[in-house]
Protein backbone atom coordinates (compact mmCIF):
# COMPACT_ATOMS: atom_id res chain seq x y z
CA UNK A 1 0.00 0.00 0.00
CA UNK A 2 1.38 3.41 -0.95
CA UNK A 3 1.33 6.33 1.46
CA UNK A 4 -1.42 8.01 -0.61
CA UNK A 5 -3.54 4.84 -0.47
CA UNK A 6 -3.04 4.73 3.28
CA UNK A 7 -4.33 8.28 3.59
CA UNK A 8 -7.43 7.46 1.56
CA UNK A 9 -8.32 4.27 3.40
CA UNK A 10 -7.63 5.08 7.05
CA UNK A 11 -8.16 7.82 9.61
CA UNK A 12 -5.15 9.43 11.24
CA UNK A 13 -7.08 9.94 14.45
CA UNK A 14 -8.17 6.32 14.75
CA UNK A 15 -5.04 4.61 13.38
CA UNK A 16 -2.27 6.15 15.45
CA UNK A 17 -0.22 2.96 15.75
CA UNK A 18 -0.27 2.22 12.02
CA UNK A 19 0.37 5.90 11.28
CA UNK A 20 3.49 5.80 13.43
CA UNK A 21 4.75 2.79 11.51
CA UNK A 22 4.20 4.54 8.21
CA UNK A 23 5.98 7.62 9.52
CA UNK A 24 9.01 5.48 10.29
CA UNK A 25 8.93 4.17 6.72
CA UNK A 26 8.53 7.70 5.37
CA UNK A 27 11.40 8.95 7.50
CA UNK A 28 13.63 6.27 6.04
CA UNK A 29 12.77 7.44 2.51
CA UNK A 30 12.92 11.19 3.00
CA UNK A 31 15.45 11.62 5.76
CA UNK A 32 13.71 11.95 9.11
CA UNK A 33 10.94 14.26 7.87
CA UNK A 34 8.92 15.95 10.62
CA UNK A 35 5.38 14.77 11.34
CA UNK A 36 3.93 17.66 9.34
CA UNK A 37 5.88 16.63 6.26
CA UNK A 38 4.68 13.06 6.63
CA UNK A 39 1.11 14.30 6.95
CA UNK A 40 1.56 16.48 3.88
CA UNK A 41 2.79 13.47 1.90
CA UNK A 42 -0.12 11.31 3.02
CA UNK A 43 -2.79 13.90 2.21
CA UNK A 44 -4.15 14.50 -1.27
CA UNK A 45 -3.06 18.11 -1.80
CA UNK A 46 -5.16 20.07 -4.30
CA UNK A 47 -4.92 23.59 -5.71
CA UNK A 48 -8.19 24.84 -7.18
CA UNK A 49 -6.74 27.57 -9.37
CA UNK A 50 -3.46 28.28 -11.19
CA UNK A 51 -2.95 30.50 -14.25
CA UNK A 52 0.00 28.56 -15.64
CA UNK A 53 -2.06 27.90 -18.78
CA UNK A 54 -1.09 31.37 -20.01
CA UNK A 55 2.56 30.32 -20.06
CA UNK A 56 1.64 27.27 -22.14
CA UNK A 57 0.01 29.60 -24.69
CA UNK A 58 2.23 32.68 -24.75
CA UNK A 59 5.73 31.39 -23.95
CA UNK A 60 7.02 28.92 -26.56
CA UNK A 61 10.15 28.34 -24.47
CA UNK A 62 8.19 27.25 -21.40
CA UNK A 63 8.37 23.54 -20.64
CA UNK A 64 6.19 22.49 -17.71
CA UNK A 65 8.45 19.50 -17.21
CA UNK A 66 11.56 21.62 -16.54
CA UNK A 67 12.38 23.55 -13.39
CA UNK A 68 12.25 27.30 -13.94
CA UNK A 69 13.67 30.26 -12.06
CA UNK A 70 10.64 32.41 -12.85
CA UNK A 71 6.92 31.87 -12.40
CA UNK A 72 5.33 29.74 -9.71
CA UNK A 73 4.51 26.34 -11.20
CA UNK A 74 6.30 23.52 -13.00
CA UNK A 75 6.40 19.76 -12.52
CA UNK A 76 9.66 19.63 -10.51
CA UNK A 77 8.36 22.23 -8.08
CA UNK A 78 4.93 20.58 -7.92
CA UNK A 79 6.70 17.36 -6.95
CA UNK A 80 8.82 19.19 -4.37
CA UNK A 81 5.73 20.83 -2.90
CA UNK A 82 3.77 17.58 -2.74
CA UNK A 83 0.96 18.84 -4.99
CA UNK A 84 -1.28 15.98 -6.12
CA UNK A 85 -4.00 17.73 -8.13
CA UNK A 86 -4.33 21.13 -9.77
CA UNK A 87 -6.98 23.02 -11.71
CA UNK A 88 -5.48 24.84 -14.69
CA UNK A 89 -7.45 28.01 -15.38
CA UNK A 90 -8.85 28.61 -18.85
CA UNK A 91 -8.91 32.41 -18.85
CA UNK A 92 -9.54 35.14 -21.40
CA UNK A 93 -9.84 38.79 -20.22
CA UNK A 94 -13.42 39.99 -19.86
CA UNK A 95 -13.04 42.63 -22.56
CA UNK A 96 -12.31 39.85 -25.08
CA UNK A 97 -15.71 38.48 -26.03
CA UNK A 98 -17.59 36.68 -28.79
CA UNK A 99 -16.08 34.05 -31.11
CA UNK A 100 -12.53 35.28 -30.36
CA UNK A 101 -12.91 34.53 -26.65
CA UNK A 102 -14.43 31.15 -27.44
CA UNK A 103 -11.57 30.26 -29.78
CA UNK A 104 -8.96 31.32 -27.25
CA UNK A 105 -10.66 29.20 -24.60
CA UNK A 106 -10.57 26.14 -26.85
CA UNK A 107 -6.90 26.83 -27.62
CA UNK A 108 -6.13 26.81 -23.90
CA UNK A 109 -8.08 23.61 -23.28
CA UNK A 110 -6.12 21.99 -26.10
CA UNK A 111 -2.84 23.26 -24.61
CA UNK A 112 -3.63 21.71 -21.22
CA UNK A 113 -4.62 18.42 -22.79
CA UNK A 114 -1.43 18.45 -24.88
CA UNK A 115 0.84 19.10 -21.89
CA UNK A 116 -0.74 16.09 -20.19
CA UNK A 117 -0.24 13.98 -23.32
CA UNK A 118 3.43 14.90 -23.55
CA UNK A 119 4.16 14.39 -19.83
CA UNK A 120 2.32 11.14 -19.12
CA UNK A 121 4.94 9.96 -16.64
CA UNK A 122 4.04 12.81 -14.29
CA UNK A 123 0.56 14.01 -15.32
CA UNK A 124 -2.87 12.54 -15.96
CA UNK A 125 -6.07 14.30 -17.03
CA UNK A 126 -8.76 14.04 -14.36
CA UNK A 127 -12.46 14.83 -14.54
CA UNK A 128 -13.80 13.12 -11.40
CA UNK A 129 -12.86 12.71 -7.77
CA UNK A 130 -12.16 9.04 -8.51
CA UNK A 131 -9.68 10.12 -11.18
CA UNK A 132 -7.84 12.28 -8.64
CA UNK A 133 -7.64 9.44 -6.14
CA UNK A 134 -6.43 7.07 -8.84
CA UNK A 135 -3.74 9.54 -9.89
CA UNK A 136 -2.54 9.75 -6.28
CA UNK A 137 -2.23 5.97 -6.13
CA UNK A 138 -0.21 6.06 -9.36
CA UNK A 139 1.98 8.86 -7.99
CA UNK A 140 1.00 11.12 -10.86
CA UNK A 141 -0.34 14.68 -10.66
CA UNK A 142 -4.01 15.01 -11.57
CA UNK A 143 -4.62 17.87 -14.01
CA UNK A 144 -8.10 19.39 -14.07
CA UNK A 145 -9.53 22.45 -15.80
CA UNK A 146 -11.77 25.35 -14.85
CA UNK A 147 -13.05 28.08 -17.17
CA UNK A 148 -12.55 31.49 -15.52
CA UNK A 149 -15.25 33.74 -16.92
CA UNK A 150 -18.68 32.88 -18.27
CA UNK A 151 -18.25 35.34 -21.15
CA UNK A 152 -16.27 32.58 -22.88
CA UNK A 153 -19.41 30.56 -23.68
CA UNK A 154 -20.43 33.44 -26.00
CA UNK A 155 -24.00 33.44 -24.61
CA UNK A 156 -24.48 29.97 -26.12
CA UNK A 157 -25.32 27.24 -23.64
CA UNK A 158 -24.20 24.61 -26.15
CA UNK A 159 -20.63 25.82 -25.65
CA UNK A 160 -20.97 25.01 -21.97
CA UNK A 161 -21.68 21.42 -23.01
CA UNK A 162 -18.65 21.46 -25.28
CA UNK A 163 -16.44 22.64 -22.42
CA UNK A 164 -17.78 19.87 -20.20
CA UNK A 165 -17.19 17.26 -22.90
CA UNK A 166 -13.55 18.37 -23.17
CA UNK A 167 -12.99 17.90 -19.45
CA UNK A 168 -13.74 21.30 -17.88
CA UNK A 169 -15.07 20.72 -14.37
CA UNK A 170 -15.93 24.17 -13.12
CA UNK A 171 -16.77 27.57 -14.55
CA UNK A 172 -16.22 30.88 -12.77
CA UNK A 173 -19.39 32.75 -13.71
CA UNK A 174 -17.69 36.13 -14.25
CA UNK A 175 -14.22 37.64 -14.27
CA UNK A 176 -13.42 41.30 -13.53
CA UNK A 177 -16.21 42.54 -15.81
CA UNK A 178 -19.91 41.79 -15.98
CA UNK A 179 -20.95 39.54 -18.83
CA UNK A 180 -24.33 39.55 -20.58
CA UNK A 181 -25.96 37.38 -17.94
CA UNK A 182 -24.18 37.85 -14.59
CA UNK A 183 -22.77 40.71 -12.51
CA UNK A 184 -19.12 40.75 -11.40
CA UNK A 185 -17.82 41.85 -8.01
CA UNK A 186 -15.50 44.40 -9.66
CA UNK A 187 -17.90 46.07 -12.10
CA UNK A 188 -20.99 48.28 -11.79
CA UNK A 189 -24.04 45.98 -11.47
CA UNK A 190 -26.35 45.94 -14.48
CA UNK A 191 -28.36 42.72 -14.03
CA UNK A 192 -29.08 42.67 -10.29
CA UNK A 193 -27.33 39.32 -10.10
CA UNK A 194 -28.25 36.67 -12.67
CA UNK A 195 -30.45 37.18 -15.72
CA UNK A 196 -32.98 34.58 -16.87
CA UNK A 197 -30.30 33.12 -19.16
CA UNK A 198 -27.82 33.18 -16.27
CA UNK A 199 -30.19 31.05 -14.22
CA UNK A 200 -30.43 28.63 -17.15
CA UNK A 201 -26.63 28.40 -17.08
CA UNK A 202 -26.74 27.39 -13.40
CA UNK A 203 -29.32 24.67 -14.09
CA UNK A 204 -27.31 23.36 -17.03
CA UNK A 205 -24.11 23.27 -14.99
CA UNK A 206 -25.93 21.25 -12.35
CA UNK A 207 -27.15 18.87 -15.04
CA UNK A 208 -23.69 18.54 -16.60
CA UNK A 209 -21.88 17.98 -13.31
CA UNK A 210 -19.82 21.16 -13.65
CA UNK A 211 -19.05 22.91 -10.40
CA UNK A 212 -20.31 26.47 -10.16
CA UNK A 213 -17.49 28.81 -9.15
CA UNK A 214 -18.55 31.98 -7.32
CA UNK A 215 -15.13 33.64 -7.13
CA UNK A 216 -15.31 37.02 -8.92
CA UNK A 217 -19.12 37.27 -8.80
CA UNK A 218 -21.11 40.16 -7.31
CA UNK A 219 -22.73 39.53 -3.94
CA UNK A 220 -26.22 39.47 -5.51
CA UNK A 221 -25.02 37.00 -8.15
CA UNK A 222 -23.74 34.82 -5.31
CA UNK A 223 -27.13 35.01 -3.56
CA UNK A 224 -28.93 34.02 -6.76
CA UNK A 225 -26.63 31.02 -7.25
CA UNK A 226 -27.08 29.78 -3.69
CA UNK A 227 -30.87 30.05 -4.00
CA UNK A 228 -30.99 28.20 -7.31
CA UNK A 229 -28.30 25.51 -7.36
CA UNK A 230 -29.07 21.89 -6.58
CA UNK A 231 -25.40 21.07 -5.88
CA UNK A 232 -22.60 22.49 -3.70
CA UNK A 233 -20.63 25.39 -5.17
CA UNK A 234 -17.00 26.47 -4.87
CA UNK A 235 -15.14 29.74 -4.57
CA UNK A 236 -12.04 28.54 -6.38
CA UNK A 237 -9.73 31.40 -5.38
CA UNK A 238 -11.19 33.84 -2.84
CA UNK A 239 -10.18 35.00 0.62
CA UNK A 240 -11.86 36.78 3.55
CA UNK A 241 -13.31 40.27 3.13
CA UNK A 242 -13.27 40.75 6.92
CA UNK A 243 -9.45 40.75 6.74
CA UNK A 244 -8.82 42.33 3.32
CA UNK A 245 -11.76 44.46 2.22
CA UNK A 246 -11.67 43.66 -1.48
CA UNK A 247 -14.95 42.84 -3.27
CA UNK A 248 -13.25 39.75 -4.74
CA UNK A 249 -13.17 38.31 -1.22
CA UNK A 250 -16.11 36.74 0.58
CA UNK A 251 -18.01 38.23 3.51
CA UNK A 252 -18.63 36.14 6.60
CA UNK A 253 -22.30 35.84 5.64
CA UNK A 254 -21.31 34.53 2.22
CA UNK A 255 -19.00 31.96 3.81
CA UNK A 256 -21.79 30.81 6.12
CA UNK A 257 -24.15 30.47 3.17
CA UNK A 258 -21.48 28.55 1.26
CA UNK A 259 -21.08 26.19 4.20
CA UNK A 260 -24.84 25.64 4.44
CA UNK A 261 -24.81 24.84 0.73
CA UNK A 262 -22.07 22.25 1.35
CA UNK A 263 -19.51 24.16 -0.69
CA UNK A 264 -15.93 25.24 -0.08
CA UNK A 265 -13.93 28.50 -0.15
CA UNK A 266 -10.43 28.04 -1.54
CA UNK A 267 -8.09 30.64 -0.05
CA UNK A 268 -6.35 32.92 -2.60
CA UNK A 269 -2.69 33.87 -2.02
CA UNK A 270 -2.68 37.20 -3.92
CA UNK A 271 -1.16 39.90 -1.72
CA UNK A 272 -4.00 42.37 -2.32
CA UNK A 273 -6.57 39.78 -1.26
CA UNK A 274 -4.57 38.79 1.83
CA UNK A 275 -3.52 42.17 3.26
CA UNK A 276 -5.73 45.23 3.64
CA UNK A 277 -2.66 47.40 4.12
CA UNK A 278 -1.18 46.15 0.85
CA UNK A 279 -4.50 46.47 -0.98
CA UNK A 280 -4.95 50.12 -0.03
CA UNK A 281 -1.34 51.06 -0.82
CA UNK A 282 -1.32 49.11 -4.09
CA UNK A 283 -4.52 50.73 -5.33
CA UNK A 284 -3.12 54.17 -4.57
CA UNK A 285 0.05 53.29 -6.48
CA UNK A 286 -1.24 51.14 -9.37
CA UNK A 287 -5.03 51.43 -9.42
CA UNK A 288 -7.39 48.59 -8.58
CA UNK A 289 -6.50 45.01 -9.49
CA UNK A 290 -8.55 44.98 -12.69
CA UNK A 291 -7.18 48.31 -13.93
CA UNK A 292 -3.58 47.41 -13.06
CA UNK A 293 -3.84 44.10 -14.92
CA UNK A 294 -5.42 45.76 -17.97
CA UNK A 295 -2.64 48.36 -18.04
CA UNK A 296 0.05 45.70 -17.85
CA UNK A 297 -1.70 43.63 -20.54
CA UNK A 298 -1.58 46.63 -22.86
CA UNK A 299 2.14 47.10 -22.14
CA UNK A 300 2.73 43.41 -22.90
CA UNK A 301 0.81 43.57 -26.17
CA UNK A 302 -1.89 41.19 -25.00
CA UNK A 303 0.60 38.54 -23.85
CA UNK A 304 -1.24 37.50 -20.68
CA UNK A 305 1.65 35.45 -19.31
CA UNK A 306 3.81 38.57 -19.57
CA UNK A 307 1.16 40.79 -17.95
CA UNK A 308 0.67 38.63 -14.87
CA UNK A 309 4.34 37.84 -14.35
CA UNK A 310 5.41 41.45 -14.87
CA UNK A 311 2.73 42.60 -12.43
CA UNK A 312 4.10 40.26 -9.80
CA UNK A 313 7.70 41.31 -10.50
CA UNK A 314 6.76 44.98 -10.16
CA UNK A 315 4.90 44.43 -6.89
CA UNK A 316 7.65 42.31 -5.35
CA UNK A 317 10.26 44.90 -6.25
CA UNK A 318 8.09 47.57 -4.64
CA UNK A 319 7.66 45.47 -1.48
CA UNK A 320 11.42 44.81 -1.30
CA UNK A 321 12.15 48.52 -1.72
CA UNK A 322 9.62 49.50 0.95
CA UNK A 323 7.36 51.23 -1.60
CA UNK A 324 4.56 48.79 -0.79
CA UNK A 325 3.88 47.00 2.52
CA UNK A 326 5.59 43.64 2.64
CA UNK A 327 3.19 40.69 2.80
CA UNK A 328 4.37 37.39 4.29
CA UNK A 329 2.93 33.97 3.56
CA UNK A 330 1.62 33.77 7.12
CA UNK A 331 -1.33 35.91 5.98
CA UNK A 332 -2.62 32.81 4.17
CA UNK A 333 -2.92 31.13 7.56
CA UNK A 334 -4.81 34.12 8.95
CA UNK A 335 -7.40 33.73 6.20
CA UNK A 336 -7.61 29.97 6.69
CA UNK A 337 -8.12 30.44 10.43
CA UNK A 338 -10.86 33.00 9.87
CA UNK A 339 -12.67 30.90 7.26
CA UNK A 340 -12.53 27.85 9.54
CA UNK A 341 -13.98 29.85 12.43
CA UNK A 342 -16.80 31.17 10.26
CA UNK A 343 -17.60 28.30 7.89
CA UNK A 344 -16.01 25.31 9.58
CA UNK A 345 -13.07 23.09 8.66
CA UNK A 346 -15.27 21.13 6.23
CA UNK A 347 -15.59 24.15 3.95
CA UNK A 348 -12.08 25.57 3.47
CA UNK A 349 -9.39 24.73 0.90
CA UNK A 350 -6.55 26.17 -1.19
CA UNK A 351 -6.79 28.12 -4.46
CA UNK A 352 -3.43 29.82 -4.86
CA UNK A 353 -3.79 31.90 -8.05
CA UNK A 354 -0.18 30.89 -8.84
CA UNK A 355 1.17 32.41 -12.07
CA UNK A 356 -1.69 34.91 -12.02
CA UNK A 357 -1.08 37.09 -8.97
CA UNK A 358 1.48 38.60 -6.59
CA UNK A 359 2.57 35.91 -4.15
CA UNK A 360 3.48 36.78 -0.56
CA UNK A 361 7.06 36.37 0.60
CA UNK A 362 7.70 32.79 1.64
CA UNK A 363 5.15 31.39 -0.84
CA UNK A 364 7.07 32.23 -4.00
CA UNK A 365 6.06 29.03 -5.76
CA UNK A 366 4.32 25.69 -5.40
CA UNK A 367 7.36 24.08 -3.75
CA UNK A 368 6.56 26.08 -0.60
CA UNK A 369 3.20 24.37 0.07
CA UNK A 370 4.47 22.15 2.92
CA UNK A 371 4.87 25.31 5.01
CA UNK A 372 1.09 25.58 5.18
CA UNK A 373 0.74 22.06 6.53
CA UNK A 374 3.52 22.67 9.06
CA UNK A 375 1.85 25.86 10.27
CA UNK A 376 -1.55 24.17 10.61
CA UNK A 377 0.04 21.39 12.69
CA UNK A 378 1.73 23.96 14.93
CA UNK A 379 -1.58 25.80 15.34
CA UNK A 380 -3.15 22.62 16.72
CA UNK A 381 -5.36 21.64 13.80
CA UNK A 382 -6.21 17.94 13.81
CA UNK A 383 -4.67 15.74 11.13
CA UNK A 384 -8.16 15.03 9.83
CA UNK A 385 -9.01 18.72 9.42
CA UNK A 386 -5.65 19.44 7.80
CA UNK A 387 -6.27 16.70 5.23
CA UNK A 388 -9.67 18.27 4.48
CA UNK A 389 -8.20 21.74 3.99
CA UNK A 390 -5.34 20.48 1.81
CA UNK A 391 -7.69 18.77 -0.63
CA UNK A 392 -10.28 16.55 1.01
CA UNK A 393 -12.98 19.21 1.01
CA UNK A 394 -12.62 19.83 -2.73
CA UNK A 395 -12.81 16.09 -3.39
CA UNK A 396 -15.98 15.92 -1.29
CA UNK A 397 -17.59 18.72 -3.30
CA UNK A 398 -16.61 17.06 -6.57
CA UNK A 399 -18.24 13.84 -5.42
CA UNK A 400 -21.36 15.69 -4.24
CA UNK A 401 -21.71 17.45 -7.60
CA UNK A 402 -21.35 14.14 -9.41
CA UNK A 403 -24.07 12.58 -7.23
CA UNK A 404 -26.36 15.59 -7.73
CA UNK A 405 -26.03 15.14 -11.50
CA UNK A 406 -26.95 11.47 -11.18
CA UNK A 407 -30.03 12.41 -9.11
CA UNK A 408 -31.13 14.93 -11.71
CA UNK A 409 -30.74 12.35 -14.46
CA UNK A 410 -32.69 9.75 -12.48
CA UNK A 411 -35.55 12.17 -11.87
CA UNK A 412 -36.18 12.76 -15.58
Amino acid sequence: MTRKEFAMSTSWTSMAFVSAAVMVSSAHMIGQAPASRSLHEHAIVMDAHVDTTQRLIFDPRFDLGARHDDGNVDIPRMREGGLDAVFFSIWVPGEVTGPIALRRAFDQIDAVREVVRTHTKDLVLATTAADVRRAARERRIAVLMGVEGGHMIDDDIRQLRNFAALGVRYMTLTHFKNNNWADSSTDTPVHNGLTVFGKDVIREMNRLGMMIDVSHVADKTFDDVIELTSAPVVASHSSSRAIANHPRNMTDDMMRALAKNGGVIMINYHAAFLSEEFRVASEKRNGDVASALAEMSAKCGGNEACSTMESERRDRQAMTAGQLPKVGWEKILEHIDHAVRVAGADHVGLGSDFDGATMPFGMEDVSKLPAITDALVKKGYSNRDIEKILGGNMLRVMEAVEKATDRLAASK
